[in-house]
């Protein structure tokens, strides 16, 4: 699987992610696609870092990376690791 693919079906992931965890989505929703490589997606929220305290959900997303990680499957077929930058 290719980046491209990913960036072409993202919203269905957040779509899903969201009917399964809103809070999780909330964590990702804003997160840049930037690159994937040997099963590992990584994530850019630098964008939303810009916003500082009312969208920073670093020390949350941790703990909501499991139901990114099953979205990413249910959708894509595709068992993925996730790497924040």
């Amino acid at each position: 699987m290719e980046i491209e693919q990913i960036r072409s079906r993202w919203n269905d992931v957040l779509d899903t992610l969201e009917s399964h965890n809103r809070i999780a989505w909330i964590a990702y929703f804003d997160a840049r696609l930037i690159s994937f490589t040997d099963g590992e997606l990584t994530l850019d929220f630098s964008d939303s870092r810009k916003f500082a305290t009312s969208h920073e959900y670093s020390e949350t997303r941790p703990n909501l990376k499991a139901a990114l990680i099953s979205s990413i499957e249910e959708v894509l077929g595709e068992k993925v690791e996730i790497r924040e930058q």
